[in-house]
Formats: C-alpha cells, structure tokens, sequence
C-alpha cells in the first residue's frame, strides 16, 4: 500500500524535533519502522545510533519483524529497537558501578518486590500490600526520593509509607536488586547527575523514535529528553485521545510538554484510519469529541459507510452472555470463511468474563484469555529461575531462599532463620552468612553439611554456566536437583507432569536462544526478568474467540468487537466517575470502538446482580454521546427484539445439531 502525503511527510521530516499525531489505524508502526529505513539509507545514520523506544515487548518484535523487510540483517542487529525498561536495564548494566550496583544485579519483578514489603509492613492484606506498591511505584515514577515523599506526604498513611519505601531501597540495595520501576528511574537519575555520562549516551544515541508517547509518566519523559538532549533529534509517536494508563503514572500533558519543551516542535497529524467503517469512525469522533483536546484531529476511512452499530439491551448477564455467544454462533454458521479468531469480546473488568466463559463452554465455542498468567509467573518455572537468578547474583536473598527450600534438602526453617538474623546483624547477604564460620557454628551439624553440600554445588554450577551451552546445562542442572521426580512427588494427579512439560518448554526456549543469540545462561537469566511471555508461545495460532480487558485490548483489532457492561458504574466505572476521571473513561471507550474493523455491538444490561442483591442499571452516558442515526438500539421497550427471525432458526438447528451430537 502506498503511503499517504502525512505520512510521507512524517516520515521525511528531518529539520527538528518532531510530533507525530497517529489516530487510531493510522499505520503508526508502518511510519515509525519506515522512518527508521530512511535515517539508515538516506540521511546517513549509522544504525547502531537509532534507537526506537516502545513501551511492550509485543510491540518491540512487531517493529524489529517490520524492519527486517526493509534494511539489512546486519543492519538490523546493530539498531536499537527495545522498550523503555530493556534501554535502561542496558544502561544499568554498562553504568551499575556509577549507581552502587555490580553489573550482575538481579531484577526483581511484582511477586518479590511484594515479599519484601510484606516484611517490611508486617501486613498480610492483599490490598494493604497493593496500596503500598502503587504509591512507591508513583513516588519512583514522579522521580521522588524516600526523603522527598515523606516531606510531601500528606496525611499518616502516606508518612508511613516513606519509611516503607526508604526500608525497602536499603532491602533492594543490600539484594543488590532492583525493581521495574528502578531500570528508568535510576538512569535518569544518573543521566541527571552526571554529565560525562549523559553526553556519551547522548552520542551513542544521535535519533530516538518514541513510540506511544502518551503512555509516559514523568520518570520516562525526563529519561527521553536526557537522551535526546538539546538537539532535539526525535519523533515521538502519540495520541492523546488514547491515554489510558494514568493509574499507572502515565501523563497525556507530556504531549503537551513537548510543545513548551521544544518550541520549534513539528506537529504532523495522521487520520487517514486503515482500519475500520466510516460509522464506525463516526461514533468513536463524536464520543470523544466531548473531551477537552489537546489537538483537534478527525478520523476517516476510505472504507464505506459498513453496518450498523447495534446496542443491545440485555435482562442481565447472563441473557447478556448468552446473547453475545448466540451471536458469535449465528454470524460464524451464516459465513463460513469467518474465523472464530475474527471475533473479540471486550470489557472494562476480569470480573465480567465469568458469565461469557459459561456461556461459550456451553455453546462448545472455543475462546482465549488474555492477560492470564505468563508462563514466567509459573511458580515451577520461578524455581528454576531462581537458581539462574542466584548465579547471576548470590546475593539476591529471595532467589537463594528459593532455590535452596525448592526441592527440599533437608534445611528448613529454623535453620534460615539463624542464617538470616547472622546475615542481618553482620549486614551479609545469606549467600556470604552461609560461607561464614561463625554462621556455620550456630548449626546443627547435619543443617551445616547440607549447606556446605549446597554452597559447593552452586560453586560448580557458577562455573559450568560460564563455559556449557545454555540448554545443556540446564539440563544437566534439573537432573542434579532432580526436580522431574520432586514434581511428580509433590503434585497431585497430572499436575506434576503439565509443570514438568512446562519446564521442558522453558528448557528448549533457553537453548534455542541461547543458540541463536550465542549466549550462556547467565547472560541469559539477565533479560528474562523482562520477558512477559515465553516468545513462541504467543505465535500459536489458535481460531479462537478472543475476550480480554480493554486496557488488553489497546493497539488490536478484529473484524467484529463485542463491547459488553455499557452501563453507568461499570462503564464508565463507578470509581473513575466519583475520582474525576470520567475523560480517561471516555478515552477507554473510544479505544474499545476503534478496535473494531467491520461490526461493532455494544450491550448492557437492565439488571445485575451486586453482592448477592439484584441492582437496575443505567445505560452508559456513551451510548447517549454517539450519532443516534450510526445505531440501532435493540431489546428495550418500544424497540425491535435482540435475535431476528433468522437468528431464532439458526439456533434452533445448533441446537437440534447438539441434540443429535449427543445421541
């Protein structure tokens, strides 16, 4: 396809900084990887000097897949196409000595960073714990110290927490660790403070590409403007009216701030949308035309005018599941090309997914789930990593008690809790209090062998893992702990060998990488913290119905979208309406429309049931914000039903087609 003038222009805009307005289906990703091509062979610049920042991996792997259509494989390897996290874990690494880490620090993710305050708090509460991660993960996104928060804290509660958040740095610091929010905030930090170090940054990296830059928080934006530094040689990629992340820190007003940051900024708009219906446009202009703007900018489609948007008015939810399963059923029955993997089944909470998963099994339509648990987060495969983890870094305690209860080999709890407080009063790590005779002598004597057992196999595994090929010596490490046999002992029915395939898959996945990328397992273990999901895994192809959040939903699209819940409390959610986030809401909606291609059905229910209590719903101010001509509203009072004459035979004869399956 070629490209259209704005594009064109986006794309050849080399005079200063420069801000890419992308709408929804706009051919963003198509802009920025053929941006790259074009620094690379026609302004000159070395690739090793670009680097294009994205916020997932997913997004990442698309654009580095996109790229190698368009320059060379040696050309390609040098580019630096990563997320924000994998740059500043780069920089970490190159620059740890400068931020009182060594260069083999560990990463610690949401689980161990939670075990750590739970210490520290003393609290068991699940949601006392969440609390006190979102506000020491916003104090380190805003770039505040312990210090800083506590003079800013404004109520008890949040005095509080500044201690907690300056107990758990000294904690990461002693593990030698850092937490996701670290691998930014700390090499702005250090960009900041040091200026030699800035300036080689600046000049290993001449042109940055910002893909998303709406989704930034503050600690990304000053790393991003660090990097660039006073030349201003960017494009950042944005669209404000697709900002959905502020519970997570991320600031549309950094749009807003490039403007005054960078005066002589470049504003280039793409909404020529590739995407879906001129309806379909229509209705996502006018929902968020009520939002205050940033930039004004207007979808269109060269695509037709396309189908009717249909709201479905629903008795509750499950006539609501049901429905959407029916549906599913009649419009698949009726055009056999489409897939079932054409279809996505939005909603604003996980919680809402029980009455469509019912409704499906029962319909025998196959579905998928996104956003469930990545395979990293396998509590088989975090053993085995665990003593990845400890080779890299010994004195990473979490890893180390781990891998040294999992499986068991005779040192239990009493026997590290000595270690512990001796590690705690000589301020050591366990890993050196379990080298430390006068640790050892407060053992009992079989816990000490069983230590000194241990402490030697890790020193032989520390050495193999140097020198062996990453899949062979995992390999050779299962079948020392012999972990096939303690999975097999210790879970009931099947579910010791589903976790044994699991660990064989990771297996493969370390030595195919470690193969194809020439590297040892240590080096390995450094990037796997920031890996989601086990690379492969999601390039399965299964024709299956896709349900997911809308925040999951964001940078997809599918031919038909079911958006379901559209009822005042739920969506917009009851929470952000009485926090004052009603635009962020509205920017939810208007990306849950624009993911739909060809058809899009809205649903909401009469009634539903909270807490045990049958509640009657309101329909979604949004539904009211749409062009009433671009909708036709179905199954309330005074309207046409929900299922057609066609449809109502069409499920008759699944039906008798089930009946018949059964005989």
């Amino acid at each position: 396809m070629l490209l259209n003038r704005q594009q064109k222009q986006a794309i050849e805009y080399l005079d200063g900084p420069l801000l890419v307005l992308a709408g929804a289906g706009s051919g963003k990703t198509r802009v920025i990887t053929e941006k790259i091509a074009y620094l690379v062979n026609k302004a000159g610049y070395p690739p090793q000097q670009i680097a294009a920042i994205t916020f997932t991996n997913k997004a990442a792997k698309e654009m580095q897949e996109r790229i190698a259509g368009l320059l060379s494989a040696q050309q390609c390897k040098l580019l630096n196409v990563s997320t924000f996290h994998s740059l500043g874990m780069r920089m970490l690494r190159e620059e740890a000595n400068e931020v009182g880490l060594k260069k083999k620090f560990s990463i610690f993710d949401a689980g161990d960073s939670g075990k750590i305050l739970h210490e520290i708090i003393g609290s068991s509460g699940k949601d006392a714990l969440f609390r006190a991660q979102q506000r020491i993960s916003l104090w380190k996104n805003a770039l505040l110290s312990p210090e800083q928060a506590l003079d800013g804290a404004e109520n008890e509660w949040e005095k509080q927490m500044a201690l907690v958040y300056a107990s758990y740095q000294d904690t990461l610091l002693a593990y030698q660790a850092v937490d996701f929010d670290d691998l930014i905030r700390l090499p702005t930090l250090l960009l900041q403070q040091n200026a030699e170090i800035r300036y080689k940054w600046q000049m290993r990296l001449r042109y940055l590409l910002v893909d998303e830059c709406q989704d930034t928080n503050e600690c990304q934006y000053a790393l991003m403007k660090l990097l660039i530094g006073a030349d201003g040689k960017f494009t950042a990629v944005g669209d404000d009216d697709q900002s959905i992340y502020a519970w997570r820190g991320a600031n549309m007003e950094n749009l807003r701030l490039l403007q005054q940051d960078y005066p002589n900024l470049e504003v280039i708009k793409l909404e020529q949308n590739y995407r879906s219906s001129a309806r379909i446009l229509r209705i996502a202009n006018q929902v968020i035309s009520h939002n205050p703007k940033l930039f004004e900018k207007k979808l269109w489609s060269e695509y037709g005018l396309g189908d009717v948007v249909q709201v479905l008015a629903c008795k509750n939810e499950e006539h609501e599941a049901d429905t959407v399963a029916n549906r599913i059923l009649f419009a698949k029955n009726s055009h056999p090309k489409i897939k079932l993997s054409d279809f996505a089944i939005l909603y604003r909470g996980n919680h809402q997914a029980k009455w469509l998963e019912e409704a499906l099994r029962s319909a025998r339509i196959p579905y998928k789930m996104s956003g469930g648990q990545s395979f990293f987060d396998r509590a088989e495969i975090k053993d085995v990593l665990a003593y990845i983890r400890v080779l890299n870094n010994p004195d990473d305690d979490p890893a180390f008690i781990r891998a040294i209860t999992t499986p068991k080999r005779g040192i239990g709890e009493s026997t590290l809790n000595r270690l512990n407080e001796f590690a705690r009063d000589h301020n050591l790590s366990l890993y050196q209090a379990a080298q430390d005779t006068g640790a050892l002598s407060t053992l009992a004597t079989k816990a000490k062998q069983d230590l000194q057992v241990f402490m030697l196999q890790v020193a032989q595994w520390q050495s193999d893992a140097a020198c062996k090929p990453a899949g062979e010596f995992l390999n050779a490490l299962l079948d020392s702990i012999k972990f096939e046999a303690h999975l097999l002992l210790h879970e009931e029915g099947k579910s010791g060998e589903i976790k044994w395939r699991n660990v064989m898959d990771l297996q493969r996945w370390i030595a195919n990488k470690g193969e194809k990328d020439g590297k040892n397992i240590l080096e390995i273990g450094q990037t796997i913290a920031l890996i989601t999901l086990l690379e492969g895994k999601e390039q399965e192809e299964v024709d299956a119905v896709n349900m997911m959040t809308l925040h999951a939903s964001k940078g997809l699209e599918f031919p038909y979208v079911y958006l379901i819940g559209c009822e005042e409390g739920v969506f917009p959610h009851g929470d952000s309406v009485e926090e004052g986030n009603l635009d962020e809401e509205r920017r939810l909606m208007y990306v849950g429309i624009t993911r739909a291609k060809q058809n899009l059905t809205l649903t909401h229910c009469v009634k539903r049931k909270k807490m045990g209590q049958w509640q009657f719903m309101t329909p979604s101010r949004f539904i009211d914000e749409m062009p009433q001509e671009d909708i036709e509203i179905l199954g309330r009072k005074d309207s046409a039903p929900i299922v057609s004459k066609a449809e109502g035979k069409s499920r008759l004869s699944s039906m008798m087609d089930m009946l018949k399956d059964k005989k």
